[in-house]
């Protein structure tokens, strides 16, 4: 397979991606309203320095669809309306990642989301002591691998999330219509497509997860009914866009693996996730599938140091290559089948290149690397001009990453989901960083990597965060971010 990684490639609908190389979302910003809201200008300073630097596609963090079920509270939401004034803020952000870049522009996506049971309480956009909506009364944590064995994550899965309530056929109607909603935000702010999350344990997934999805009715985990909800958001989607919008989904294996050892579950997880995108590609009307893994009980998209050191650089990239393979051996039009992008363990140069040529890959999507070396793709550009074939390129990562993180306590490298969190909150920290560069100054380059900054700090400095503007902190999770401070040194 002759490819490189600035080779064009067409989706589907008919648009062209002008290179391989997709910013995909490592972990959202974590810079709108504490209760969510529109984006803003640190949105803008952020995308304003991926947009400098020519990435084929650019995916915002999670846009939810729901205000009610926010995951850590300053997510960016879509407006119950959608009238001019509501339209302005995404309409800005839409013209930031696409403006910044002399010839082809990136296509900017939007990433569409619901938490269902994974919005957290308190920060999770509903009154105290209101549950989330999900397919069936199945709480967070109730399927981890240690429950009921390790106390210090029950308390923790018992202490951020509340048992569900299921969800009615009205309550499915309702999230249905907000992810159209949310196609149509886009569409009318000027971005090029939507991509729909139905990965890392959120709502969509839940439907697709027989551990969170018990119900016994056509929305149940059954083989004929566990992708119908999917199903069904996308072709509404699908009627009321144009046949040129970009229209993706996040998907992955883990989601929906039960039980059994770790071998079966990778094998089981593997099937399952064969058979749906078979079944995703068969109605022809999706332009890329995104592979992707873990959820909250089993956070293995957050982690940051054991994973990143697998010796296989691309976690997914066998099964990305038989993904790859299944769909090219069936009979529908090479044009309607939807592109495989990537996801997990691209760090070097060589590694790209060999993810395209091996056909493990149609897009690479970079999410930590892309925080971390914002202007990748101009870096990649320069390097193939002056090594003239990028067969030369090296192994060596992108950027260090930040390994000693996590070494703050071993409490946290034992409760996955808090040492998967801290993990995350310095990529927040350093995203926050751009934005504020760029505000100061757009033609700065991107601010030196601060490895010298802790856990702790990170976590910290991500929930102690006073918006330019604005004046009030919640009190509450400040003393809950101490509190756990506290905890990590005991």
């Amino acid at each position: 397979m002759d490819c490189n990684v600035f080779d064009p490639v067409k989706l589907p609908c008919g648009r062209t991606v002008e290179n391989r190389l997709v910013k995909v979302v490592a972990m959202y910003e974590h810079m709108s309203n504490f209760s969510g809201g529109p984006p803003n200008k640190f949105h803008y300073g952020l995308y304003s320095e991926w947009a400098k630097h020519g990435w084929g596609m650019v995916l915002t963090g999670n846009v939810q669809v729901s205000p009610q079920h926010l995951t850590l509270g300053r997510d960016i939401v879509v407006p119950a309306t959608l009238n001019a004034q509501d339209l302005k803020p995404f309409q800005r952000l839409a013209e930031v990642i696409h403006g910044a870049v002399d010839g082809p522009r990136s296509l900017a996506i939007m990433q569409l989301s619901h938490a269902g049971r994974q919005s957290a309480n308190i920060i999770g956009g509903r009154r105290p002591f209101v549950a989330p909506l999900a397919p069936s009364s199945v709480r967070v944590g109730a399927g981890h691998p240690g429950a009921g064995k390790d106390a210090i994550t029950d308390l923790m899965f018992h202490a951020l999330f509340q048992v569900p309530t299921e969800m009615t056929a009205q309550d499915i109607l309702h999230v249905q219509s907000g992810f159209v909603r949310g196609a149509l935000l886009a569409h009318e702010s000027g971005f090029d497509g939507v991509q729909v999350h139905a990965a890392h344990g959120y709502l969509l997934a839940q439907f697709m997860n027989s551990k969170s999805n018990i119900r016994k009715d056509e929305y149940s985990a059954a083989p004929g009914n566990v992708i119908r909800m999917l199903h069904e958001i996308v072709e509404a989607m699908r009627k009321v866009v144009p046949t040129t919008f970009i229209i993706g989904i996040k998907i992955n294996s883990a989601d929906y693996v039960a039980s059994g050892s770790a071998e079966e579950a990778s094998q089981q997880g593997e099937r399952c996730i064969l058979d749906h995108i078979r079944a995703i590609a068969s109605w022809g009307i999706i332009d890329f599938v995104e592979i992707s893994g873990g959820d909250y009980e089993k956070p293995d998209f957050m982690a940051s140091v054991e994973a990143q050191q697998s010796d296989r650089q691309a976690f997914f990239a066998q099964f990305s290559h038989t993904v790859m393979k299944d769909l090219h051996r069936s009979s529908a039009p090479s044009s309607s089948i939807p592109l495989v992008l990537l996801t997990g363990g691209l760090r070097s140069h060589s590694h790209l290149q060999t993810a395209l040529v091996s056909g493990h890959a149609d897009l690479l999507g970079i999410g930590r690397g892309a925080v971390l070396c914002p202007d990748l793709p101009k870096i990649l550009r320069l390097q193939l001009q002056n090594s003239k074939s990028s067969s030369a390129w090296s192994d060596r990562p992108f950027a260090h990453e930040p390994v000693a993180v996590l070494r703050a306590s071993k409490w946290i490298q034992n409760v996955k989901l808090v040492g998967a969190g801290f993990g995350t909150a310095w990529y927040v920290i350093r995203m926050r960083d751009i934005a504020v560069s760029q505000i100061k100054n757009p033609r700065a380059e991107p601010p030196l990597l601060d490895y010298n900054r802790g856990a702790l700090v990170a976590f910290l400095r991500m929930w102690a965060w006073v918006d330019f503007g604005i004046a009030t902190i919640s009190i509450l999770v400040i003393s809950t971010a101490l509190l756990v401070g506290v905890f990590c040194y005991h």
